[in-house]
C-alpha cells in the first residue's frame, strides 16, 4: 500500500495501521464484494470475495484512508 499525500488536507507521510475487529476469525476487519444480506441463520457472504482491510491515518489533520487490496481466506 503506497500512500503519498492525505485526499483531505494533502499532507505527506500517512501512518499505516489496521482496524481492530476482534469478532473476525483472521483477526483482521474484512470488506466483502456486494450488498449484505440476511435470513433466518444470518448472513449470507459464503462465496463472495474478501479483502483484508487496511487504513492509515494522516498526522497532521487525524484523517483516515481505507483500502482493501489483500484478498483475504
Amino acid at each position: 500500500m503506497d500512500i503519498v499525500t492525505c485526499t483531505q488536507c494533502s499532507a505527506t507521510g500517512l501512518e499505516k495501521g489496521l482496524l481492530d475487529d476482534i469478532t473476525a476469525p483472521s483477526g483482521f476487519t474484512r470488506w466483502v464484494e456486494g450488498e449484505l444480506r440476511t435470513g433466518a441463520f444470518g448472513r449470507f457472504i459464503k462465496g463472495k470475495k474478501r479483502y483484508r482491510v487496511e487504513a492509515a491515518r494522516c498526522p497532521r489533520c487525524g484523517h483516515l484512508e481505507l483500502f482493501a487490496t489483500q484478498p483475504s481466506g
